[in-house]
């Protein structure tokens, strides 16, 4: 009787190629912006789906065993025929055209994306540009989205990451908030504040404020009757109107701040960030126009 296979995802072989160049997981893991556990599973998903064992493993490295080098041959003409193909129909185009399909949180779509989409599309006027501004987790294969903007690095090893930028934080309070309640000047001092807090759409948990403090990372874990879900904007609304103090990116704040609607407390201890990457399949990482907007959003991102 023969074998049934499922259809196996593009991603994971480009992924087995990678590791089998690389000869370790935990550097394709690094190039590929996963971690090593991700690496891992998917090469085991691999090779239960095919029935053999495609790597040798010790503690210390891994290497091809003769099916592996098999399926390795054969996957690497298929790549290529793949990429070849794509130079072939981009090669034709004197820029690229068709649609782009986005998804971006609604902090990040505000105040970072959307005001670098005139740029965008002078360059690529050709380029039909659909942007979803959503906080939730869209469904690339399902949905069919070329690139997603999120916070924090991708646990599908499925997508490819590349970072945009770590951005800075600070709590931000309005200036008739602190005249009424005075400004904190330690965390112990901060507890007796009233602080906005946020519910991540993902988890249902609060998100925990971040400081550093003598060289030493704090996540700064507290319960608050001012909540606001799955649009963190509404929350520094609700600071900027006098409501409490709100941990927020100061690219959000800074408008603000120049106008005076808010002022920037606990300053000495800040200098922590999070990562904004953009994500997209493995399976679009030659498209044209997924390559273009990556490599245009990378390059402006980095002028901030």
């Amino acid at each position: 009787m023969n074998r049934s296979f499922e259809p196996v995802q593009l991603g994971s072989i480009e992924l087995f190629c990678r590791a089998a160049d690389l000869q370790s997981f935990t550097k394709t893991a690094e190039s590929l912006g996963l971690t090593q556990g991700a690496v891992s599973r998917s090469i085991a998903r691999l090779e239960q789906r095919l029935g053999v064992q495609l790597f040798a493993r010790t503690t210390r490295s891994i290497r091809l065993t003769d099916d592996g080098e098999l399926y390795r041959s054969q996957c690497q003409q298929a790549l290529d025929q793949i990429a070849e193909a794509e130079r072939a129909i981009t090669g034709h185009q004197a820029e690229p055209s068709g649609s782009l399909r986005i998804s971006a949180p609604t902090t990040y779509a505000n105040y970072r994306l959307m005001p670098l989409l005139p740029a965008f599309s002078q360059l690529y006027p050709k380029l039909s540009v659909e942007v979803n501004v959503s906080n939730r987790n869209v469904d690339f294969f399902e949905e069919g989205y070329d690139v997603a903007i999120r916070l924090g690095e991708p646990k599908d090893s499925r997508l490819i990451a590349r970072r945009l930028e770590d951005a800075t934080l600070g709590v931000f309070a309005s200036p008739s908030y602190l005249k009424r309640h005075g400004t904190p000047q330690s965390l112990d001092e901060l507890r007796q504040h009233q602080l906005i807090q946020f519910v991540l759409p993902s988890s249902g948990r609060p998100m925990p404020w971040i400081f550093r403090a003598a060289g030493e990372d704090i996540d700064f874990a507290f319960t608050s009757r001012r909540r606001v879900h799955e649009d963190v904007v509404g929350a520094v609304h609700w600071a900027r109107a006098g409501g409490g103090l709100f941990q927020i990116y100061h690219f959000i704040a800074a408008d603000w701040v120049a106008q005076r609607q808010l002022v920037e407390v606990m300053q000495p201890f800040g200098g922590r960030t999070r990562p904004f990457c953009a994500l997209y399949p493995h399976n679009r990482h030659l498209s044209a126009r997924v390559r273009a907007f990556v490599d245009f959003l990378v390059a402006q991102t980095a002028r901030v």
